[in-house]
């Protein structure tokens, strides 16, 4: 018997299937690579427009005034990095970039974890689908990707997104899975409706495990930004993969520590204007 008679190849099934879509829906991918553009050029006309000091000066004192100081520091010096390894305009580039993937993959995340902490049925059947998100590698969904989007730094974004939904659905399920049934069976007792269960009973107690999702969520992301440096994202990613190709230590390594930085940047961010957000609602509560 032929072996390539038993062979199977999801190309011969996927490629079909994307020429049908690239046909049907052009309008429509055209409509949203360019309100994805719009939104991303918005962002890095706002960090690159102003000179960099100004930016970085801002920056920490808004760091400092709502969440406080051991934020603001962390802010100036992530940022002094960047300006100081002469990487600026590419990592706000890349900031840009990871800040609408983040807020696009939240805001999809959030809600499906929810739905799925709330019926079983659905977390069972997203289950598999997100084993397979997380096992597949990341560079894989650059392809249909560029296929829809062409290069660019849409579909860099487009798979930054699905990269990074799974971890943070999964926890935000986990986290609310997590909150103590007495917490909710005592605001039912108490007329609340479930608008308020949700807003002041277990949004507040799962944000610890909500965070680790955000976490997760950023860390993926920025783990994207290097390989969309091969389909024209531009950025951070693309001075690594050029420190790659030309064989640059030093510049591949100034770029490497760049992410890092804006990784810790938006991390502690992040995480002190949630918690700084749910110690201000406690006390207000108090």
């Amino acid at each position: 018997m032929n072996p390539d008679v038993l062979r199977f190849s999801p190309g011969a099934y996927l490629a079909p299937a994307v020429d049908w879509l690239n046909a049907n829906f052009h309008p429509f991918f055209a409509a949203l690579t360019k309100l994805i553009e719009t939104v991303l050029g918005g962002i890095e006309a706002a960090l690159l427009y102003p000179p960099a000091y100004a930016v970085i000066i801002a920056a920490v004192l808004l760091a400092g005034f709502l969440i406080g100081f051991r934020a603001a520091t962390v802010t100036a010096i992530a940022l002094a990095f960047c300006f100081l390894s002469g990487l600026w305009t590419a990592s706000m580039q890349t900031l840009a970039l990871v800040t609408v993937a983040v807020m696009i993959s939240v805001l999809v995340a959030f809600p499906l974890g929810i739905l799925a902490s709330r019926y079983e049925k659905f977390e069972a059947a997203s289950r598999p689908v997100l084993d397979i998100m997380q096992t597949v590698p990341p560079w894989v969904y650059l392809i249909p990707a560029v296929m829809l989007f062409s290069l660019g730094r849409v579909p860099a974004i487009i798979a930054t997104i699905v990269y990074g939904i799974p971890p943070m659905l999964r926890l935000t399920t986990l986290a609310f899975n997590q909150v103590p049934k007495d917490l909710l069976e005592l605001g039912q007792a108490s007329g609340a409706s479930p608008r308020s269960i949700l807003l002041k009973i277990e949004i507040p107690s799962a944000t610890p495990t909500l965070l680790v999702g955000l976490n997760q969520c950023i860390l993926l992301s920025l783990a994207m930004v290097v390989l969309a440096g091969l389909v024209g994202a531009g950025g951070l990613g693309a001075e690594v993969t050029r420190g790659l190709t030309r064989m640059e230590m030093g510049l591949g390594l100034r770029a490497g520590l760049a992410i890092v930085a804006i990784a810790i940047l938006l991390d502690r961010l992040s995480k002190g204007a949630l918690q700084g957000r749910r110690i201000g609602r406690s006390a207000t509560a108090a």
